[in-house]
C-alpha cells in the first residue's frame, strides 16, 4: 500500500462499481453518490459518429526518456495527475518537459458543466487533510520543474476549498522552493476573499478559464458559472496582487462566431488577464455538447495573432492546446513551440 494516501485516493477517482455506464449514478467510498462523467444519461442524447476527427488532432504516442522516468514514479507511488487521468494527448511531451498536472481535493466536482467528464455529486465536505503534504511530497518525487493545480468545484465547502488549495501550494513550496506553480482553479463562487487566499500562496500564475464566449456560457457551463464571475476573478487576482500572472483558457468549435472569439479576448485584456490559451472541443462522451466545428491550425493560428496584437503576453493556440498545455513556456512567445 503506498503511503500517499492522500494522492491515492484521487488516483482512483473515487472508485465506481465495474461495469459502470456514463451518466449512471454510484455510491463513492466517502459515502457520498456521484454521477460517472458528470452529465445524467438522456435519451435526447447522439451518439459518436466514427471517423470525423481530422488528421491533424492526432497526437504522438508518449516517449522519453522524461516521460518514463516520470511514468514509473507515478505509477510506483499511485499518484494523481490530470495527465493521465483525462488521457492528455500532450502526456509526453509535458512530462519530458518536467511539467505535470495535478488535481486537488478529490474526483468529484459540486457542478456538471455539459463540456466536462468529471464526475458531478456533493461530497459533503469531505476532505484529505493530508493532501497539501503528500501533494508536495508528489511534486518532489517527479522532480518537477513547474506543476499546474487544478481542482474540481467544492460549493459544499465554505470557502470552495480555497484555503486547502493554498496550503497544497504553501507545502510544495516548502519542499520544491525552485518549482513553478499554476493554480487553476474555481471561480469560488466569486468571493474575492477566498480568491485572495489563493493568489496569496507564492504561486506564480493564476487561472481561471472562462471556457466560452459569453452567449454559449449556459449551456457549455453549469449555471452557478457564469462569464461575468469568471471575469470579475480575474480582475480581480491581478488587481490584489499585479506581479502573479493571470491565465484563461477558450474551447473553440462550440458554435462560437469570429466576432465573439474577438470579443472575449477584448473583455480578457481589460480585466488585464496576460496568458490566454485555445484549444479544440472535443466531446467526451454522447451525453455532452456535440461539437459543432473543427477548428483547423491555420485558424488556430490566426487566432493567435490577434491575440498578441490585443496585447497578451503569450497565447498559446491549437487543435491539442489545453490550459496546462507546456505551461512553463508561456513566456517563450514561442506559441509554445506549435507552428504558426
Amino acid at each position: 500500500m503506498s503511503s500517499f494516501k492522500g494522492i491515492e485516493i484521487v488516483s482512483q477517482g473515487s472508485p465506481r462499481p465495474v461495469g459502470l455506464k456514463s451518466g449512471e449514478k454510484y455510491q463513492t467510498p466517502q459515502g457520498f453518490s456521484a454521477i460517472k462523467d458528470g452529465i445524467k444519461a438522456s435519451s435526447g442524447a447522439t451518439d459518436f459518429v466514427p471517423g470525423q476527427k481530422p488528421r491533424w488532432l492526432r497526437a504522438p504516442m508518449p516517449a522519453g526518456n522524461g516521460y518514463n522516468s516520470v511514468r514509473d514514479v507515478v505509477h510506483e507511488h499511485r499518484l494523481a495527475t490530470v495527465c493521465e487521468e483525462a488521457k492528455c494527448p500532450n502526456i509526453g511531451e509535458c512530462w519530458n518537459a518536467g511539467t505535470a498536472t495535478l488535481m486537488l481535493m478529490g474526483a468529484v466536482c459540486t457542478r456538471a458543466c455539459r463540456f466536462c467528464a468529471v464526475d458531478t455529486g456533493n461530497p459533503k465536505g469531505w476532505l484529505d487533510a493530508e493532501e497539501p503534504v503528500n501533494s508536495a511530497r508528489t511534486v518532489q518525487l517527479m522532480k518537477l520543474k513547474y506543476v499546474v493545480l487544478t481542482s474540481v468545484n467544492r460549493d459544499d465547502l465554505p470557502d470552495g476549498g480555497a484555503a486547502h488549495f493554498a496550503a497544497c501550494v504553501r507545502e510544495i513550496k516548502k519542499l520544491s522552493p525552485d518549482t513553478a506553480v499554476e493554480a487553476l482553479t474555481p471561480d469560488f463562487q466569486g468571493i474575492m476573499q477566498d480568491v485572495e487566499t489563493i493568489v496569496a500562496s507564492g504561486l506564480e500564475v493564476f487561472a481561471q478559464n472562462v471556457e466560452t464566449v459569453k452567449r454559449l456560457t449556459h449551456p457549455v457551463r453549469d449555471p452557478r458559472a457564469s462569464y461575468e464571475q469568471t471575469m470579475q476573478v480575474l480582475a480581480h487576482a491581478k488587481q490584489f496582487h499585479p506581479a502573479v500572472l493571470t491565465k484563461s483558457s477558450l474551447m473553440l468549435g462550440l458554435g462560437e462566431t469570429d466576432e465573439e472569439i474577438s470579443q472575449t479576448m477584448d473583455d480578457l485584456r481589460a480585466a488585464r488577464v496576460d496568458i490566454l490559451t485555445l484549444g479544440q472541443y472535443l466531446r467526451p462522451t454522447p451525453n455532452h455538447l456535440e461539437i459543432q466545428r473543427w477548428v483547423t491550425p491555420e485558424e488556430f493560428a490566426q487566432y493567435r495573432e490577434w491575440a498578441l496584437a490585443k496585447g497578451f503576453l503569450e497565447c498559446v493556440s491549437g487543435p491539442l492546446v489545453r490550459s496546462s498545455y507546456r505551461a512553463e513556456r508561456a513566456l517563450e512567445r514561442n506559441n509554445a513551440g506549435l507552428s504558426g
